[in-house]
């Protein structure tokens, strides 16, 4: 049992757990006659003796040892003789008092042996560890000895810490304690050279091989580690933001640098722990070094690499008129190509992302080493408003290697078939739900993949790479959206990757490398296609290309196209070179689209406006409610109809000049009335009708209204709604409507004249505005954690 707490909990030298195991044996005969008041009287008669005297007084310090082993000896024989009096009620007050003094003594044995005592007893139940975490003289006592100059009594101290770890109280007492800020700084002192000796392993434990840190030389490096990492990772969003900047920035610096030599030197070795060898295994795996080192990032404000102007004249040229005609005649209408993206001395914001792949004419080799040093990108959801929620969920799934499917794709189009062909078994059409990782001899193969004409396609390049991160925070800035997406497409000479298809967002294809040969076909409905309202990338068939309207571009190095969503498109390359571009996704979310935006003005307007009392059951005559989310509802069903709903509303993009932006306002405010009126014109009965049909069909209609709670209050409810009466479903408003008809289409025609008549534009830009920022800041949340991962790429 003790050999299995002490995995558990800690992992010590061969040398001193043996000797833990010797007292632990012996420990009920030698001590099942001990008297604790006894033992209390001779440990402060001793103490007092031995500080207070000057000169060391051997007589004393050896009682003062002795009683402190003999205490630890009580806490330890507890497991066999649970009638000792620490067993049902902790500690004695009286000895609790002494610990303090005990662990801030001068002499170093007498120190060092009270932290193992405050270790055991930590340890020993869950009712003592919350006891001594309660007791802010022994934290603080813990902190101060972390001061010391003595390594041994600060990984003791380090230790005692990752003991109180065990039980949330004691994780909360330490953090309130600015324990990890003193961790933190006595990270910041340790030497840089004992980095080197940290490396990655494998632990076979029986059942799975487990990836572990390890120090082959100091067992301070691993415990200091271990004590950050359980405390960050334990940290709620106020207390990251507490930890000092300096502080901070200086121990990321360090903690990617060993992130970097540990994820290089991957499975050096392997430890079977059946066996004793020198090092020193930290508990913690990577997989929470990881979430540590994505926590600690999230808030990160590092400026990005490439100026802003220089990424918005390659794509827009150096004038506002250039974008206001892209908007005007382009934007989710037509495409457009612009050549010469690099400026005449050949620099351009996309020099950094090939400078770093240091291509020399041998791409497939570039891009299987990158391969090798990418971490898998757990995908976020799109309505997901905390990052540390996000964690929760998914902190299981950081530091894995990349998963077909997820981060990479290998294919090529079978023209003969007109299918895509993947590679490794594991594409769509296999049966497997399990994620396919792929394996350093897999991200080998892929050279071999090329040299057989399949596309390498690898999706957020933003998320791994700082200068593509750039691009594509300033891009999202620009079209007033909170991210955008980038994947890079590798194709062999004579090849095709991806089959025919429409995109359910725009893009901006940049040509890097080579040249590539497009084809591009109106789209085939007249309505705007939705984020996953269809399968991204379905094929389609040959006789849907629409050849007489068909567009045939070449794109060579530095050139630029722009392709609305819908658009029926293909590409491929001709006997030559390889040709590398990138793809930067312009996804319009729900929220970002004119129907959000009116859906937004509707919350605003109703949280200011309605003004009745809600009664305790809002389905049986609350005609208010039920009228605000039929009116949501009229919202959707013109949204699924009309394709001015569906265009991005671009409010919150950023404009260049104030011609631009009085342009762009005018043009805004032109659609908002636009909107209104046709919301106005909107019947009762046609709303039901559609209402009832939905029923029928058992679709979910308010799915894609989830991210209207970001306008609840913190209390949970909306205006004067609490927010489980607020998700009533579809079926429960149809009841309601049905149940008496005559009064519930008057209060709903009363109340859309009202809005109707009283929303402002400026009102609908609040509400907006206040989605678009919460939407922003998790998302950048999540990119600097993932940067911070991929630290490598520049």
């Amino acid at each position: 049992m003790e050999e299995s707490r002490r995995r558990r909990r800690r992992r010590r030298s061969v040398k001193d757990c043996s000797r833990k195991r010797r007292i632990t044996s012996s420990a009920s005969a030698t001590l099942r006659l001990a008297d604790l008041d006894t033992l209390f009287s001779l440990l402060l008669a001793a103490l007092s003796k031995a500080q207070a005297l000057p000169g060391p007084r051997f007589t004393h310090l050896s009682l003062v040892k002795k009683c402190l082993r003999r205490l630890r000896l009580a806490i330890l024989s507890d497991w066999e003789n649970p009638k000792l009096p620490c067993s049902q009620h902790g500690l004695p007050v009286p000895v609790l008092s002494l610990l303090p003094v005990i662990i801030k003594s001068r002499f170093l044995d007498v120190a060092s042996l009270g932290l193992e005592v405050v270790g055991t007893a930590a340890l020993r139940s869950l009712e003592m560890n919350e006891q001594i975490a309660l007791d802010s003289e022994i934290v603080s006592g813990l902190i101060w000895v972390l001061s010391s100059s003595s390594r041994k009594l600060k990984t003791a101290a380090c230790s005692v810490m990752l003991d109180l770890c065990s039980s949330s109280v004691g994780r909360e007492k330490l953090l309130a304690s600015s324990a990890l800020e003193s961790l933190i700084n006595c990270f910041l002192q340790v030497p840089e050279s004992l980095w080197g000796t940290l490396i990655l392993c494998t632990e076979e434990d029986g059942v799975t091989n487990t990836h572990v840190i390890v120090s082959m030389e100091e067992e301070y490096i691993v415990i200091l580690l271990d004590a950050i990492i359980v405390l960050v990772n334990s940290c709620c969003k106020e207390q990251l933001e507490d930890i000092p900047i300096q502080s901070l920035d200086s121990f990321l610096v360090i903690l990617k640098t060993a992130w970097m030599h540990l994820s290089s030197r991957m499975l050096v070795k392997v430890l079977d722990s059946n066996k004793t060898g020198k090092y020193f295994s930290a508990n913690s795996r990577v997989k929470d070094l990881a979430e540590c080192i994505f926590r600690l990032s999230i808030n990160d404000k590092c400026a990005n690499l490439v100026p802003s102007e220089d990424i918005r004249r390659r794509i827009f040229r150096s004038h506002d008129g250039s974008l206001e005609n892209f908007l005007i005649s382009h934007w989710e209408t037509t495409p457009l190509l612009v050549d010469s993206l690099r400026a005449a001395n050949g620099d351009d914001c996309f020099r950094p992302f090939l400078h770093y792949l240091n291509w020399d004419g041998a791409l497939p080799h570039s891009m299987t080493c990158m391969l090798q040093n990418m971490f898998s990108c757990p995908p976020i959801a799109s309505d997901e408003l905390d990052i540390l929620n996000y964690l929760k969920q998914e902190k299981d799934k950081l530091a894995l290697p990349i998963l077909y499917q997820q981060d990479i794709r290998v294919l090529k189009m079978d023209r003969k078939l007109n299918t895509e062909k993947h590679f490794f078994p594991e594409g769509p059409d296999s049966c497997s739900q399990i994620p396919y990782i792929l394996s350093c001899n897999d991200i080998v193969k892929c050279e071999e993949a090329l040299e057989k004409g399949f596309t390498l396609a690898i999706r957020g390049m933003e998320f791994r790479f700082k200068s593509v991160a750039a691009i594509t925070e300033e891009l999202a800035s620009l079209f007033g959206l909170p991210s955008v997406g980038a994947n890079l497409y590798l194709t062999p000479p004579n090849s095709q990757g991806l089959a025919r298809h429409y995109d359910d967002h725009c893009v901006f294809v940049c040509q890097l490398v080579g040249s590539k040969q497009w084809k591009i076909s109106p789209p085939q409905s007249k309505l705007l296609p939705r984020l996953y309202e269809q399968i991204n990338g379905a094929c389609l068939s040959p006789t849907s290309d629409g050849k007489n309207s068909c567009m045939q571009i070449t794109l060579k190095e530095g050139d630029l196209l722009y392709i609305p969503r819908g658009f029926v498109h293909e590409a491929y390359t001709n006997d030559g070179e390889f040709s590398l571009h990138l793809t930067l996704a312009i996804e319009v979310e729900a929220p970002f689209e004119w129907e959000g935006f009116m859906h937004a003005a509707l919350s605003c307007w109703s949280l200011k406006n309605l003004k009745r009392v809600i009664i305790e059951d809002p389905l049986s005559e609350n005609l208010d409610f039920m009228s605000i989310k039929l009116l949501h509802v009229t919202i959707g069903l013109l949204g699924d109809s009309d394709k001015i709903f569906r265009k991005a509303c671009l409010v919150g993009s950023l404009s260049w000049s104030s011609h631009l932006s009085d342009w762009l306002e005018q043009n805004q405010r032109t659609t908002f009335s636009q909107l209104v009126e046709k919301i106005d014109k909107s019947k009762f009965t046609e709303v039901l009708k559609a209402l009832d049909m939905v029923v029928q069909q058992n679709d979910d209609l308010f799915q894609r209204l989830a991210w209207i709670r970001v306008f609840y209050p913190e209390e949970g409810t909306f205006g004067g709604l609490n927010e489980r009466k607020f998700d009533v479903t579809a079926e429960d408003i149809l009841a309601l409507c049905y149940k008496d008809r005559e009064k519930s289409e008057s209060a709903f025609m009363d109340l859309k004249s009202r809005f109707c008549k009283e929303i402002e534009f400026q009102q609908g830009i609040s509400g907006y505005s206040l989605v678009l920022e919460k939407y922003k800041k998790v998302r950048k949340q999540y990119l600097n954690g993932m940067l911070s991962m991929h630290c490598k790429f520049k």
